[in-house]
């Protein structure tokens, strides 16, 4: 079955030209299941290319979604036109009384900021809040993982000496969990941050389980044990050519960018890029969904409050 978009959704025209399964809304309607509610918190400053990104991550699975996208008020997008926002984001105010079987809250270009000097760092920690009582399973990416284990755990994310960019060998350290089937032992993924967070912090965590790490990049996937919360700390959902305009545009702007590694044939970029990641990210996302939403989720979404587990957090901080 298909993603659920609005056919006036950029990303509903690009997926169909590319044979992937989307489904309008009318269409839709008109089938007697009730699909799953996933939605999307994108902090990216280019929206409608990550909506694109994550739709297609959604598609490769046989059950119904229903996709909503959130937005912060507490911040202005200076990348995407207002009238695709209003026309497809809703706000927390809107959606608060809403349950959801997943959320996916996205990175944003603010990691070398500390959490509590992001001008939507208030809102997010409502946003987070919210999720314990309306959200069956959460994937937090990149920076939001950071965000995440930060606020739930109170792990730190610390800076690199540079900037961690390209596309990375990952080895899997635990054999048979569901959200790794399929997987082979050692997969890529790409990466593009200027801040980690540290295996040993995440184990002084009891609840956290750390699932696929890199020699190089360092942790990629964990969880908590409850399969409620999953921290991506890469990009599995990047299109080819992401990367690319992340080294371009930094070098036309004269900041200072490495070739990204593993990337470019033979590191040169005049040669077009490789991708060696796609069938990891489309299993990570076919894998939670399937797994960890589907399975796990009460048919009635009113009742997944009293469905949810304790999972051993440290106090919030908001």
């Amino acid at each position: 079955m298909p993603v659920k978009i609005p056919a006036a959704l950029p990303a509903y025209q690009t997926l169909s030209n590319e044979n992937v399964f989307v489904m309008s809304l009318k269409r839709a309607s008109q089938q007697d299941i009730r699909p799953l509610r996933v939605i999307i918190l994108n902090l990216m400053p280019t929206k409608i290319a990550t909506e694109t990104q994550l739709l297609r991550c959604l598609s490769n699975t046989p059950l119904q979604i229903e996709v909503d996208f959130l937005q912060t008020v507490s911040h202005t997008s200076k990348n995407t036109a207002q009238e695709h926002l209003d026309a497809f984001y809703k706000e927390f105010s809107e959606i608060r009384t809403n349950y959801y079987d997943g959320m996916i809250i996205t990175g944003a270009p603010v990691e070398q900021m500390d959490f509590d000097e992001v001008d939507y760092w208030s809102e997010l920690c409502e946003i987070l809040d919210w999720t314990r009582t309306h959200v069956y399973s959460t994937m937090f990416i990149c920076w939001a993982a950071q965000a995440g284990l930060n606020y739930f755990y109170g792990v730190p994310k610390h800076k690199l000496p540079e900037k961690r960019f390209g596309v990375y060998r990952h080895d899997v350290l635990v054999k048979g969990e569901s959200l790794l089937r399929g997987y082979d032992d050692i997969f890529y993924a790409p990466h593009s941050r200027h801040t980690e967070v540290y295996r040993a912090d995440i184990e002084k965590v009891a609840n956290l389980e750390i699932l696929a790490e890199s020699a190089e990049a360092g942790v990629y996937l964990l969880q908590d044990k409850e399969n409620r919360r999953v921290f991506v700390t890469g990009h599995p959902e990047y299109d080819i050519e992401t990367l690319a305009t992340e080294y371009f545009r930094d070098l036309d702007k004269g900041l200072p960018i490495s070739i990204p590694k593993n990337y470019f044939p033979d590191d040169d970029p005049t040669k077009a890029p490789v991708v060696r990641w796609r069938s990891h990210g489309t299993m990570l996302y076919t894998n939670w969904l399937n797994y960890y939403v589907y399975e796990e989720v009460p048919f009635n979404l009113e009742d997944t409050a009293k469905w949810l587990p304790h999972m051993g957090e440290k106090a919030a901080r908001g």
